[in-house]
């Protein structure tokens, strides 16, 4: 193999922009040969902009075509694992776009199916080609921070009003999107958090669901996480505050790591916090602390072309995948659990959670659902 040949399931917002960076050459050794969508209007536009890609109205045609040996699956989250298990059988690699998908149930099947074949697989978490989360994961590993005692994570800069919500009759209902801000907007950070801080052994959350909106789902959401070893952290996100907040804080033995505005600053105590305290003898003694700006690329990084670039050079090189999606599953438990909290007022056991539990109780949310949406255009 010497060029990757993708087709791109879904040309909606996401996957229109996949086929505009790689139509633009963003992505060396990869071309888009294919596209698939269920809406005509959306098949046309493709012929209008792109009449040297095929253009197929159903994912099973396009894999037969032998046009492609990748596919990029970028559709509603309930298809992800389906459209994925239906390429790994016809030897197809697979790059999902987030979440893996709505339920673990769903995804424990995937990776069944992706560890069943000899195919590469994906997954678009492109906040882990960001330089500033790589830094700290880095100072993580390496043990600059030393022990971890709490977590912040502050993101509620995911603004979205009700026009948003009514753009696409799919979106902010349990039936069609399976969820809200935690399924749609968060995934990149509850992905960041396992990645850079391992999984949580518990999780106990509080949520509303159409706080600010006309939705079923949430869009408001406080999660308290608890590691075995100590380490404590919170996850506070909403869709309805404006203008929102990013901001990650880590208190560690070594100081505070603080990520804000794409900054990095690491408070670092001279001598460990818990080293002071053992030989302090002043009341109100306080270690020496400097605050030191931490070196990175403060761009953001590469992104989505950053992800398609690795998986290409993995394909074609042997390159090591930043995101595989089999860990797609890890931040999905994390925003299930926090849902499952949220639904039943327990603390979740997030080593052993529950995937028929959860799988039950959301089949009921999809019964149930009764919020109606005006018809509206579907945003391309």
């Amino acid at each position: 193999m010497d060029k990757v040949k993708i087709g791109i399931i879904g040309y909606g917002n996401m996957g229109s922009g996949h086929v505009r960076k790689l139509k633009a050459g963003k992505v060396n050794g990869m071309e888009v040969t294919a596209v698939c969508d269920i809406l005509e209007e959306r098949r046309e536009a493709v012929r209008q902009s792109y009449p040297d890609i095929a253009v197929f109205d159903d994912a099973e045609k396009l894999y037969q075509s032998g046009l492609c040996d990748t596919v990029l699956i970028a559709v509603p989250h309930y298809s992800h694992p389906p459209l994925a298990i239906q390429a790994f059988a016809h030897n197809l690699n697979v790059i999902i776009e987030k979440p893996a998908g709505v339920y673990t149930k769903q995804v424990k099947e995937m990776n069944e199916a992706a560890a069943k074949s000899d195919k590469l697989f994906g997954i678009m978490y492109n906040q882990r080609m960001n330089p500033v989360y790589q830094k700290l994961r880095e100072m993580i590993q390496r043990g600059d921070l030393g022990h971890i005692k709490r977590i912040t994570w502050i993101i509620t800069d995911w603004y979205r009003p009700q026009a948003y919500h009514d753009s696409s009759t799919w979106r902010s209902t349990w039936k069609d999107e399976g969820g809200g801000a935690l399924i749609n907007q968060n995934p990149h950070q509850l992905d960041l958090w396992q990645w850079m801080f391992g999984m949580p052994d518990r999780i106990y959350a509080r949520a509303s669901f159409g706080k600010y909106y006309n939705i079923e789902v949430e869009d408001d959401v406080m999660a308290y996480f608890e590691y075995d070893n100590g380490t404590t952290g919170e996850y506070i996100t909403s869709t309805g505050e404006a203008p929102g907040t990013n901001r990650l804080e880590v208190a560690c033995d070594m100081g505070k790591v603080v990520i804000e505005k794409n900054k990095l600053v690491f408070y670092r105590n001279v001598i460990s916090e818990r080293e002071f305290n053992k030989i302090n003898t002043q009341p109100f003694g306080v270690p020496e602390c400097w605050e030191c700006n931490i070196p990175a690329d403060f761009s953001g990084g590469p992104q989505h072309v950053g992800i398609l670039q690795n998986f290409t050079d993995a394909l074609l090189k042997g390159t090591e995948l930043v995101a595989k999606g089999e860990e797609g599953i890890r931040e999905l438990t994390i925003s299930n659990s926090i849902h499952l909290s949220a639904w039943t007022g327990e603390t979740v056991d997030v080593k052993n959670f529950p995937d028929d539990r959860f799988y039950e109780l959301l089949q009921g949310k999809i019964r149930n659902s009764k919020v109606v949406k005006k018809e509206a255009h579907i945003v391309v």
